[in-house]
């Protein structure tokens, strides 16, 4: 029987959404998501679709955006890049619903509304179109039924135990995603007809989130306890509010920087500016991702309060000093390992040399969502530059290696250009253990490094040495204390218990019946 014995009704809102089963199972691994909201605003829509697209290289499967005016939530979402969901049309279509004048009273200020934005990579969930974020929903409130859209960047480890609960109880799900169960929690009664409904459904929640929601007349941008995504809010010249996973995407629409949104904390973006309340103390021991300065952000980006690649840059710097190379030349592992590059040929004193160019008009392979795409990717997006590379003994820097298939594939094509030795450096430490908590290595089989050796990685990859950088190297590089980042990926040190946590496919097998 349904709490307070009757079913919690839920309607999905979303019409640009293909009538596409959920119950698909993708083959591999996913990823993590970006999110941006403006509010009050009136070119609120057109700058969210430019953060997205300053924040496509957190999500490349779909992209959305939902708007509200007042009194109503609309929404587009497809499967994607920003540039394959959204035209002109689409957007106008959206904008024409942010002027829209809400139920003001005649003698009030008219709500001018806003707009939030997500691109995804799932973490859970597979890549299909019911599973594109913003999720737009309704459910049956305390006085009348209330309308929200929702754009989720981390992974909540005790979803599949909430969704259990609430199937047992009668409810329906539309998606195979854990972010809807954060709208089935506010739709209980137990968090419906408390004082503060979001603050106590998000205590209920466990892992990584940085999310908003997206209300008729406000946005609300909560993260975790642990602070394990990033999350910044700006302000616009003209006095308006807007919210984003990184800086760059602030930069990109002209929004000063504020403040990141607190560990632990509910912001509002409305009508009266930005208010601030708690849902829960932050954790004794913070969680901030060091993985997002390794590979995830933007260089541009200020994540966690330190530049991004003045990070990568000093990641080289002391991967330079612990394992050098008697080598001719040092060069990067396009894109992102240029910036650690740069700082080990400065330590090193080798030249930098740009060996293997890459093709700027294919994505990123360690993020593809299946594992035949990524492997016919690597050879279109990396060219060997032979003329460079011949004879040389070179130091190829990268910024990680997960399961190394691509990488295996790159030394080749330094074999075959003829470099007469390469040497790997990763500038980070060997990737051992799971991600729990919004990456893309969720089981150990995925992961080159778990159970293996430093040398057996090298006779794998084809390179004559190989060296990771020491987690103790990398802390080092960082401003904030080295307690407060999560380095589970490299140390197995969790900060909460994941003996039972959500992974592949998990939520998928759910909703077919399979417990």
């Amino acid at each position: 029987m349904p709490p307070h014995g009757r079913r919690i009704p839920l309607t999905v809102l979303r019409p640009t959404h293909d009538n596409e089963p959920c119950a698909h199972l993708a083959d591999t691994p996913k990823e993590k998501c970006g999110v941006v909201g403006v509010w009050n605003n009136p070119n609120a829509v057109h700058n969210v679709y430019m953060g997205l697209y300053a924040l496509q290289h957190r999500g490349q499967e779909s992209a959305g955006i939902a708007v509200a005016d007042g009194s109503r939530i609309i929404g587009k979402t497809g499967m994607g890049l920003v540039a394959d969901v959204f035209d002109e049309r689409t957007l106008a279509d959206l904008r024409s619903h942010l002027t829209r004048v809400g139920d003001q009273a005649p003698d009030e200020k008219p709500i001018i509304g806003g707009a939030i934005g997500h691109n995804r990579y799932s973490t859970t969930g597979a890549s299909v179109t019911c599973n594109a974020q913003p999720l737009i929903e309704r459910f049956v409130g305390r006085v009348d039924a209330t309308q929200i859209a929702v754009a989720h960047n981390g992974n909540l480890i005790n979803a599949d135990a909430l969704r259990r609960k609430f199937a047992e109880a009668g409810h329906l799900f539309h998606t195979t995603s854990d972010t809807e169960v954060m709208i089935h929690l506010l739709a209980e009664p137990e968090q419906r007809d408390a004082t503060d409904p979001l603050a106590a459904m998000l205590r209920r929640l466990q892992g990584a989130f940085s999310v908003l929601f997206l209300y008729p007349d406000r946005i609300e941008a909560a993260r975790d306890p642990w602070g394990w995504r990033p999350l910044v809010l700006g302000r616009l010249d003209d006095g308006s509010d807007c919210v984003a996973s990184e800086t760059v995407a602030l930069d990109v629409i002209g929004a000063r920087f504020i403040r990141e949104v607190e560990p632990g904390e509910i912001v509002t973006l409305s009508a009266r500016g930005l208010t601030s309340r708690r849902f829960a103390r932050p954790a004794p021991r913070l969680a901030r991702c060091i993985f997002e300065h390794v590979y995830f952000a933007s260089p541009a980006s200020n994540v966690f309060g330190q530049n991004v690649l003045i990070a990568r840059e000093r990641f080289g710097e002391a991967l330079a000093r612990q394992a050098p190379a008697d080598a001719d030349l040092v060069m990067p592992m396009p894109d992102s390992g240029r910036s650690a590059a740069n700082g080990y040929a400065r330590v090193s004193g080798l030249p930098y040399r740009e060996g293997i160019v890459p093709n700027r008009y294919v994505g990123r392979t360690f993020i593809k969502p299946t594992q035949g795409e990524r492997a016919a990717a690597v050879r279109l997006k990396l060219n060997v530059v032979s003329e460079i590379v011949a004879g040389q003994r070179v130091v190829v820097v990268d910024d990680s290696i997960v399961r190394g298939t691509t990488t295996r594939v790159k030394m080749t094509q330094l074999r075959e250009a003829g470099a007469s030795e390469i040497h790997l450096r990763i500038s980070c430490p060997p990737i051992r253990h799971p991600c729990y908590f919004g990456v893309d290595f969720a089981t150990p089989e995925q992961l080159i490094a778990h159970n293996r050796e430093i040398d057996q990685i090298r006779d794998f990859l084809g390179v004559d040495s190989l060296a990771f950088l020491g987690l103790e190297g990398m802390l080092a590089a960082m401003d904030h204390d080295p307690e407060s980042w999560c380095t589970a990926c490299f140390s197995g040190d969790y900060r909460i218990d994941v003996e039972h946590p959500i992974t592949d496919h998990v939520l998928e097998r759910a909703q077919m019946g399979m417990f």
